[in-house]
């Protein structure tokens, strides 16, 4: 007569405690299947080595995708600087750029004034001049250093 052994409850998959919160496996949870895999493999039929190897390299392969993420992201926001700061430089600077007559759209002249503050507004880097205008950074036509008069 065949013996049924009790099923642990902690067993059960509904007992288990939950993994990720994402729908990633990281490098940490992918080790701890391998291993978990080999502590629980049979002893009398063993992982194969090509087995191990592919699993290995697969883990190698998660980590450096893993690394070259983190460093992209830190390429990311160190790009992502104020427009403040990135034209910090231009202060002091002689600027030329286009004015525009405002009914038909076409240069009217290309003043030059000295670059006395930066702001932003809406992402974008404004120039404050010593002529008392604000201009859009990429409005600019010519950085140079001021003349002197």
């Amino acid at each position: 007569m065949i013996e049924v052994t009790k099923v642990d409850n902690s067993y059960y998959l509904s007992q288990q405690p939950r993994g990720t919160t994402g729908s990633n496996l990281g490098k940490d949870e992918f080790l701890k299947i391998l291993m978990a895999q080999l502590q629980n493999q049979d002893p009398l039929n063993p992982m194969e080595d090509k087995e191990f190897v592919s699993q290995m390299a697969s883990f190698s392969s998660l980590e450096q995708m893993t690394n070259m993420s983190a460093s992209m992201d830190r390429l990311v926001d160190s790009q992502t600087i104020s427009p403040v700061l990135q034209y910090s430089h231009l202060i002091g600077k002689e600027v030329s750029y286009n004015r525009y007559d405002k009914e038909t759209g076409q240069v009217i002249e290309t003043p030059t004034s000295d670059v006395t503050a930066v702001s932003q507004s809406e992402g974008k880097a404004i120039l404050e001049l010593s002529n008392g205008e604000k201009v859009y950074a990429d409005a600019i036509l010519k950085v140079s250093s001021p003349s002197s008069d």
